[in-house]
């Protein structure tokens, strides 16, 4: 069993994703498979911060890598306050039946000191792949 982070462990921004398959607009005699994943940045620290902008990395299973920049999120710049979360969907088509994102978002406290709240890496893979 995986053991619980404490309070002490917890970062001042946790992000936690969650991707799934969808197979409804996936099309894979085409080479399309389309993920989407809804991602909770949490603020678990004391101070008020503002979402500036993302960065993801996305790879196949090929070892090709995309990178997406950009500022906000679907279309916001969520300000969270200490114990705040904000959630939103997105999504991912990519050509293999297997993937990884991970990245960073570029958080601005109510100081005006830029900082980082890593995405930590997470896999996009079909169903049928999963042992």
């Amino acid at each position: 069993m995986a053991r619980r982070m404490t309070e002490a462990e917890k970062p001042e921004i946790e992000v936690v994703v969650d991707p799934q398959y969808v197979e409804a607009r996936s099309d894979p005699a085409q080479g399309l498979y389309f993920f989407a994943y809804r991602v909770r940045i949490t603020n678990n620290g004391t101070r008020r911060v503002r979402l500036v902008s993302r960065h993801w990395i996305i790879s196949d299973e090929f070892g090709n890598e995309e990178e997406i920049k950009g500022i906000g999120v679907v279309g916001a710049q969520p300000q969270l306050g200490p114990g705040d979360s904000f959630s939103y969907m997105s999504f991912c088509p990519l050509e293999t039946p297997v993937g990884a994102m991970e990245g960073a978002f570029q958080m601005e406290s109510e100081e005006g000191e830029l900082f980082d709240a890593p995405i930590p890496p997470f896999t996009l893979i079909i169903p049928t792949m999963v042992n």
